[in-house]
């Protein structure tokens, strides 16, 4: 149940992430309340994560998963370019992930 709610967080952060691009410096009314409501979900969701699954790791997933979201999201919708350098960090991100979990710090 841990990561269930684990990857509702990571949704809320990167709906609320999104969004904020749009509010304009919240200079516009929807897109900065769904910002300050998807961050909201995204800590409470967090916080029940916490009760199953370890700090370090909980954190760990929620802030790669979410950052690699965000600049696919950026590359593929907001016409962000895509570089060598990116592309690294972006896998390095997966690969730390998938590192963290596979030496069972959870």
């Amino acid at each position: 149940m841990g990561y269930l709610l684990l990857a509702g967080a990571i949704a809320a952060e990167v709906a609320a992430t999104t969004a904020m691009k749009y509010s304009e410096g919240f200079s516009r009314l929807l897109p900065s309340l769904l910002t300050a409501i998807g961050y909201l979900l995204s800590f409470t969701l967090l916080a029940q994560t916490l009760k199953s699954v370890s700090v370090g790791t909980a954190y760990a997933i929620w802030a790669g998963v979410g950052t690699a979201a965000i600049a696919t999201i950026g590359i593929l919708f907001m016409g962000e370019g895509m570089t060598v350098t990116k592309a690294a960090g972006i896998a390095l991100i997966i690969v730390g992930v998938v590192v963290l979990n596979l030496g069972g710090a959870h």
